[in-house]
């Protein structure tokens, strides 16, 4: 029986590259914070993890007709949402700085969190292969 790396990896891979989405959007909000009239952007990690997890189990949303719309991840910007500002500003700008690298450092934790699960499952199939 062969093993695939999806399998071998689980749902580790996604989150790392759902925290590099995240880590790209935050950024983006940071980076605009005086820019008048923009509005903060987010992404909702449980629902992507939750997508990841059903197109890993194969019981997910398929296009079988050409008449069907494209449910897929990749449909755009799908998975970004706007933020709810606390205190919005006078100029429609919706970043709260202060809050935005509280969620980049929050982001960048959990990054080396899904980072290290990954790393040791990648050790694991190492000593595996070698018959450790």
């Amino acid at each position: 029986m062969a093993i695939t790396f999806d399998k071998a990896l689980g749902i580790h891979q996604h989150a790392l590259e759902t925290r590099v989405k995240r880590a790209e959007v935050l950024a983006n909000n940071m980076a605009n914070a005086d820019t008048p009239g923009f509005k903060a952007r987010d992404l909702d990690f449980k629902s992507m993890m939750q997508k990841a997890q059903n197109d890993m189990s194969g019981f997910g949303m398929e296009k079988t007709h050409a008449g069907h719309m494209d449910s897929s991840a990749g449909a755009g910007n799908a998975d970004l949402l706007y933020r709810v500002p606390e205190q919005p500003s006078v100029d429609g700008n919706t970043v709260d700085a202060q809050s935005e690298q509280t969620r980049f450092m929050r982001n960048a934790m959990d990054y080396q969190a899904s980072f290290q699960f990954l790393n040791s499952k990648f050790t694991g199939l190492t000593k595996a292969l070698k018959g450790e």
